[in-house]
C-alpha cells in the first residue's frame, strides 16, 4: 500500500533538500509552540520539537510517514536563534567570528498509523574565520540571512565566512540531515 510522505516544515531550505532525494512528498507547516522549556538542553529541545512537529502533522494526516526536524546553533553554551533583523545578525556574526559554533539538528520519522517513531540528533560544527565588521556588513547586505539560525546560508555566500567544518552530514547544517534520513 502506498503511504504518503510528508515533510512537516515551512522551511524552503528543508523542502529544497528533501527534493534532492527524488521522492514524492508533501509539505505541511506544523503549528506548535517552539519555546524552549526551563532547564531543557539544546539537544533535548531540538529532539522534542522535531517529534512535536511530526505529531502535530500526524493528528491531521493518518496513515502517513512524517518527517519532523528542528535546528539550533550553540555558541559558548548559548543558543543562537534566527536573528530576524540586520542588527541581531550583525551581533551574532561578530560573536561567532573566530569561534566554533555547534549546530544541532533533531530529526524524527513518525508513522502516523502506528504512532511509532525514530528520533535522532545530528551535530555539525562550523569554525568561523576572524571576520571584520566590513566583511560581516557586506555579507549581510548581499544575502540577508535573517531567517537562518546563526545568521548565514552555508549553501550560498555564507560559505566564505568559514575556516572549516566538523561532522558527518553537511546537509545537517542546512536543517535536514539527508544521510541520516536516508
Amino acid at each position: 500500500m502506498h503511504r504518503t510522505l510528508i515533510l512537516g516544515s515551512s522551511s524552503p531550505f528543508r523542502k529544497e533538500l528533501m527534493g534532492r532525494l527524488h521522492l514524492d512528498f508533501q509539505t505541511f507547516s506544523p503549528d506548535i509552540d517552539e519555546t524552549r522549556r526551563s532547564n531543557e538542553t539544546a539537544e533535548e529541545m531540538v529532539q522534542r520539537l522535531s517529534l512535536e512537529k511530526a505529531q502535530a502533522i500526524a493528528a491531521q494526516h493518518p496513515n502517513t510517514l512524517i518527517i519532523g526536524s528542528d535546528q539550533c546553533a550553540v555558541l559558548n553554551g548559548e543558543i543562537l536563534g534566527k536573528p530576524g533583523d540586520h542588527a541581531n545578525a550583525m551581533m551574532q556574526l561578530r560573536n561567532s567570528s573566530g569561534q566554533h559554533v555547534n549546530f544541532l539538528t533533531g530529526l524524527c520519522l513518525y508513522d502516523s498509523r502506528s504512532g511509532e517513531y525514530q528520533l535522532d540528533l545530528i551535530p555539525y560544527g562550523v569554525e568561523f574565520r576572524e571576520l571584520s565588521r566590513t566583511e560581516i556588513e557586506s555579507y549581510l547586505l548581499k544575502e540577508q540571512p535573517y531567517n537562518c539560525a546563526g545568521s548565514f546560508k552555508s549553501e550560498g555566500l555564507g560559505i566564505t565566512l568559514f575556516k572549516g567544518f566538523t561532522g558527518s552530514d553537511p546537509t545537517a547544517l542546512i536543517g535536514l540531515p539527508l544521510i541520516r534520513l536516508s
